[in-house]
């Protein structure tokens, strides 16, 4: 089981729930894991790509190749590395139906990072990425909150079709407790801890 082998490949302190299964926090050096969200995000999403077996897959930013080796391709607009696919991801034609679509603390930064600003670009960015799934696919992807304001309101109002929303709140520098929306509506990016106080799961299945 794939938790069986995180386990004992990483450090791991403890652990966490997400929808009645545990697991452990993902503990690594780059972007030192134990300080931000990714220590509950890789986790999920690495647990998914695992039930998926060889299933196509697609990641929009170049985040699991720096923990992982698995066969997948990679749409990332601005990180340069041997096998990614560098273009913004409205433009990104497919040769091919993806199983799964998986983002990590990615589409937010879709059109709010850009010049000039343009914060609709979110929701065609989902639109886009459902095209791209296969019937019966999933698309997962995770938003940490407090840093982008529009894709928060987009979530209070759960306002993308056909998805099912989880939320997570920090409790400590590495401690996080899955929760309700309005427990972590507000809460800001950045402070006391450092990057994310609170984190949102969207996943959709293409029916």
């Amino acid at each position: 089981m794939w938790i069986d082998f995180f386990v004992h490949r990483y450090m791991c302190t403890g652990l966490f729930s997400f929808n009645g299964t545990p697991y452990p926090y993902f503990i690594h050096p780059y972007n030192t894991t134990w300080k931000c969200e990714r220590a509950v995000e890789i986790p999920i999403v690495m647990d998914l790509i695992s039930r998926k077996g060889n299933a196509n897959i697609l990641e929009i930013g170049n985040v699991l190749s720096h923990y992982f080796r698995f066969e997948h391709d990679i749409v990332d607009k601005y990180e340069k590395a041997e096998g990614v696919i560098n273009v913004d991801v409205l433009d990104f034609v497919a040769d091919k139906p993806y199983e799964l679509i998986v983002a990590i603390s990615t589409l937010e930064h879709v059109g709010w990072d850009e010049e000039p600003r343009e914060p609709q670009k979110f929701l065609r960015c989902i639109h886009h990425l459902k095209k791209l799934i296969s019937k019966g696919g999933t698309l997962m992807f995770t938003v940490p909150g407090g840093y982008n304001s529009y894709v928060d309101d987009i979530i209070r109002k759960r306002a993308i079709e056909q998805a099912q929303f989880y939320h997570f709140k920090r409790t400590g520098m590495n401690r996080w407790a899955q929760t309700e929306f309005g427990d972590i509506d507000g809460l800001p990016y950045g402070s006391p801890w450092g990057a994310a106080n609170a984190l949102t799961i969207v996943s959709l299945t293409n029916q």
